[in-house]
């Protein structure tokens, strides 16, 4: 067996511990033991995998021992009644399909839609929804939750625990709901899906500008929901806006992990299947003419897609699609992007007159797009103190890199 690093099992954990908990819940009926069982999964493989090395099969590993822990506390905690029907359910499935077969990613809809659904159900808040699922399906931290959505920690931490006591209270069923209930938690489950791809698209925190594995597993299940809801323009909509966010991927960063900004990326290094697939979803939203939230933003990542450079963008088209879209969600942070649209076609003092307008101090790109103005229009002090303060303002450190080097450009 090969040796395991501390990093490597790491990786392992943010890969597998949606799915995981998401099996688990399934054959338990229960989210606290579920996560319980496989923290100590995980805690146990980083206990033993450095000295014995990667099992062949890591999540069927971790599903596994999961299970004999969850197993071992069904014997400690549970009357002799309950813990013979627990403990039955619980290895009766696994032992049956195997520990690998519960992992099968060709299943449709599998565990973690399932569990999606559950955590998007009526009885809950949506910012409840939100953040349990976050936590849940895409294995974020409650910190990392919590600057998904601009709140305090301890506000994140509350919601999720009412929420789990809410699913428990009201015996919320583990499942994807039928037709007719799908259209009620459909937004909910929309803004899970996207809320985990932003973060896996430009991580909240840590030393790479990405976390590629959040990304890719926020298009996986809008693949799925596509597969489940594919009459549905907003789920088209929504997969079309990652697809063509990860098109661009390979051209965000250096070599030496460092930001590139969209007008400074190599086109040539943007993935073409990707765009391509993004763009005919756009259109087959368009072609329903029941414009949403996603589309729109669908549609403007595929105007910048379309063009072959920078300078050759559609920036009025885009400024319209952003007025659409601020037509359908007026908040903030929609302002302050449709503000980088409207300094391209009236000038970044038009711009700035608008983002300063906006409540957003303790927004790190507010700070940046002050910065980005002011630099424009000669500002340099103020751009400088802007693009300083945007870099107190985020965890992750490629964006503090870069700007920080913009704050000394300003300076020079």
């Amino acid at each position: 067996m090969q040796r395991a690093t501390e990093s490597q099992i790491s990786a392992i954990f943010k890969d597998e511990y949606g799915r995981a908990v998401s099996v688990l819940i399934g054959v338990l009926g229960d989210i606290d033991t579920a996560e319980d069982a496989v923290q100590e999964a995980f805690i146990e493989a980083l206990r033993t995998w450095p000295e014995r090395g990667l099992p062949p099969s890591p999540p069927g590993w971790i599903i596994t021992t999961a299970r004999n822990r969850a197993i071992d506390r069904i014997r400690r905690e549970s009357t002799r009644d309950v813990r013979q029907e627990q403990a039955f359910r619980l290895g009766g499935r696994l032992a049956q399909e195997g520990a690998d077969a519960v992992f099968d990613d060709t299943a449709i809809p599998d565990d973690r839609l399932r569990l999606i659904f559950t955590c998007c159900h009526p009885a809950l808040n949506e910012p409840a929804r939100i953040a349990l699922t976050l936590k849940l399906i895409g294995g974020l931290t409650t910190a990392e939750v919590a600057r998904a959505f601009l709140v305090p920690e301890a506000t994140v931490a509350q919601r999720i625990v009412r929420a789990k006591n809410k699913i428990k209270r009201a015996n919320i069923p583990y499942r994807v709901p039928e037709s007719a209930e799908l259209i009620d938690r459909l937004g909910s489950v929309l803004a899970v899906i996207y809320l985990i791809y932003t973060e896996g698209h430009t991580a909240s925190a840590g030393a790479q500008l990405t976390r590629i594995d959040l990304a890719v597993e926020a298009v996986r299940l809008g693949r799925v929901l596509a597969t489940l809801m594919p009459d549905e323009p907003e789920v088209l909509g929504l997969l079309a806006l990652m697809l063509l966010g990860e098109s661009r991927r390979p051209a965000r960063t250096t070599a030496d992990g460092d930001l590139v900004p969209l007008a400074e990326q190599d086109r040539s290094l943007w993935d073409r299947d990707l765009a391509l697939e993004g763009h005919e979803l756009v259109l087959r939203c368009l072609r329903r003419g029941r414009p949403g939230p996603y589309q729109l933003q669908a549609t403007i990542a595929a105007t910048h897609a379309a063009a072959a450079s920078a300078d050759r963008t559609d920036w009025p088209q885009i400024l319209a699609l952003y007025d659409g879209l601020y037509a359908l969600t007026p908040t903030s942070v929609v302002a302050l992007n449709r503000a980088v649209a409207l300094a391209q076609v009236a000038g970044p003092a038009a711009a700035l007159a608008e983002v300063d307008a906006l409540d957003l101090d303790g927004f790190h790109l507010w700070h940046a797009t002050r910065g980005h103005l002011l630099d424009q229009l000669g500002s340099t002090a103020e751009a400088t103190a802007a693009y300083r303060r945007a870099a107190t303002l985020t965890d992750n450190d490629a964006e503090r890199r870069h700007l920080l080097r913009r704050a000394d450009h300003s300076d020079d």
